[in-house]
């Protein structure tokens, strides 16, 4: 009766789930709370939203994690389609950049009469590329390199190497976001003062906001290797942090170069 009810395929035909039906409530309750809040009615929709869409990603991927860690069910082959997800997921995200990108572009390099026939407008005061946003620069390079390092030693399995890679990584990340934080407070222009200032922190707001994402990614892929969750030939949640940490970097590159040196 048990060989019965084994497996015949390297498949994973996933069990009934709330989680889809919670979460795409849960992004409507966000979405109508965020309009709410940009008509200054009430911010508590937004708060609930919030607090809703991180519990389901709590419990979604905590019952992921109990399928590729404790079930067995991610195979070779379950593997081979989540990194095509992953990798498609990151092509959608690149598509984000480059609708920023070519709003920049198109209002850098064809200035027109909103902004003076001339870039930067005047008026608006830029950054200098070569002070904080040089040292970020650095800083998100340097944690490519540490969630590098933590990726070798974990496959040839070394625990330490793994944790200290990976927790200096999350350390670094944590200091970006301080730093782009500090930035924007200290910036002689606003959200709403013109074209060059929504399209400079609409890229730059959207990325740090990957790389809060990212940081907590990072995070969590450090508690599952304390844990233990993770193996040389088993570790497809921590790849995948990886490369959604080192798109990140790629995209800081881009905005370092056109938007902070070029743009500036």
């Amino acid at each position: 009766m048990s060989a019965a009810h084994e497996p015949q395929h390297p498949y994973h035909l996933v069990d009934p789930s709330p989680w889809p039906l919670i979460g795409s409530l849960s992004a409507g309750v966000l979405a109508v709370g965020l309009v709410l809040l940009m008509h200054e009615i009430t911010p508590w929709v937004t708060a609930v939203g919030v607090g809703l869409v991180i519990l389901t990603m709590y419990g979604w991927w905590a019952e992921v994690v109990k399928e590729a860690t404790f079930q067995g069910h991610h195979t070779p082959i379950v593997q081979i389609g989540l990194r095509y997800g992953m990798i498609l997921f990151i092509a959608s995200e690149v598509m984000f950049f480059a609708a920023f990108f070519w709003a920049f572009f198109d209002a850098s390099l064809f200035p027109k009469e909103a902004t003076g026939f001339q870039w930067p407008p005047e008026g608006i005061v830029t950054f200098d590329a070569f002070h904080l946003p040089f040292l970020n620069t650095l800083i998100l390079l340097l944690s490519g390199c540490t969630v590098t390092w933590a990726h070798h030693a974990l496959q040839h399995g070394d625990r330490r190497g793994l944790l200290n890679g990976l927790g200096l990584t999350v350390i670094l990340g944590v200091l970006f976001t301080a730093l782009q934080a500090f930035e924007y407070s200290h910036a002689a222009f606003g959200f709403t003062d013109g074209i060059y200032a929504s399209t400079f922190y609409m890229a730059t707001g959207f990325h740090g906001f990957h790389v809060i994402i990212g940081t907590i990614f990072l995070a969590v892929c450090w508690v599952r290797a304390f844990k233990g969750h993770f193996t040389p030939d088993h570790h497809f949640g921590f790849e995948a942090a990886a490369w959604y940490w080192h798109f990140v970097d790629v995209v800081w590159l881009f905005l370092f170069a056109a938007v902070y040196w070029w743009g500036g």
